[in-house]
């Protein structure tokens, strides 16, 4: 059984009763503040509205503290790939959140997540190791950066990033999930387009699932939606900017 069995619709399709919730609605946005700054994250969200909650999916990682590391690419190759992110504060003008604890954590360019498999969710087992996650403190800037491949994608989901935010004493802020630009021209299409077969980016786009129709993004996802710049050949670089109430 394919992991596109447990997104949207499919446990019920199976007469099965879901145990892990793999979606939830965005919780509303609340109150905004005046903020037209956007650092040097790629979002669209200059009114300082709450990033929404999502849910951490399938896959978290099990222990996020023994992963702080900004190199998360471990054994994995593909297209190289820089996440930045910017953390800014709703409960303090939205000005930028120094010391708050990052996690991310996404699957490879064959749409396999570290920590978990052999089962029907994931078959290939790869519960030994912990590519592609990891955690870092923001900066002064409030930014967290980290060095990875360019995410592959699996049935039922959009190319997508989770992240789940702490404040320095590791109380939960946030879990959410990053969304990706679209369209011929996006680096989505092209990592998966003739030119990524060098990289090992092999699936191609028939099957994809676009945002619109994502089992998480398909309710909304403009304040998700992430800024990627740069090339096969130099890497791409996605910011994205979060906002949270701390």
């Amino acid at each position: 059984m394919e992991r596109k069995h447990f997104l949207k619709n499919g446990l019920a399709a199976l007469g099965l009763v879901a145990i892990v919730p793999l979606a939830c609605k965005k919780e509303t946005a609340g109150s905004t503040d005046t903020d037209t700054d956007t650092g040097t994250g790629g979002t669209t969200n200059t009114s300082c509205t709450a990033t929404p909650s999502e849910t951490e999916g399938p896959f978290p990682t099990k222990t996020p503290s023994s992963l702080v590391k900004s190199d998360i690419r471990g054994d994995r190759t593909g297209v190289a790939f820089t996440v930045k992110i910017v953390i800014k504060n709703r409960n303090n003008s939205c000005a930028v959140l120094a010391g708050a604890l990052v996690d991310i954590w996404h699957c490879d360019k064959d749409g396999y997540y570290s920590e978990y498999g052999g089962t029907g969710m994931q078959s290939v087992d790869y519960t030994a190791v912990h590519f592609l996650r990891g955690r870092q403190v923001t900066d002064s800037n409030g930014e967290v950066t980290f060095t990875s491949i360019f995410p592959g994608w699996y049935s039922g989901r959009a190319t997508h990033i989770h992240v789940h935010i702490y404040n320095a004493s590791g109380t939960s802020l946030l879990v959410t999930q990053i969304a990706f630009p679209e369209g011929s021209s996006s680096a989505v299409a092209t990592v998966n387009g003739s030119g990524g077969t060098t990289y090992g980016y092999t699936k191609g786009m028939t099957g994809y699932t676009y945002n619109a129709s994502d089992n998480v993004f398909s309710d909304g996802f403009s304040l998700e939606m992430s800024t990627i710049t740069g090339s096969l050949a130099a890497g791409y670089t996605l910011t994205h900017t979060i906002y949270v109430s701390a």
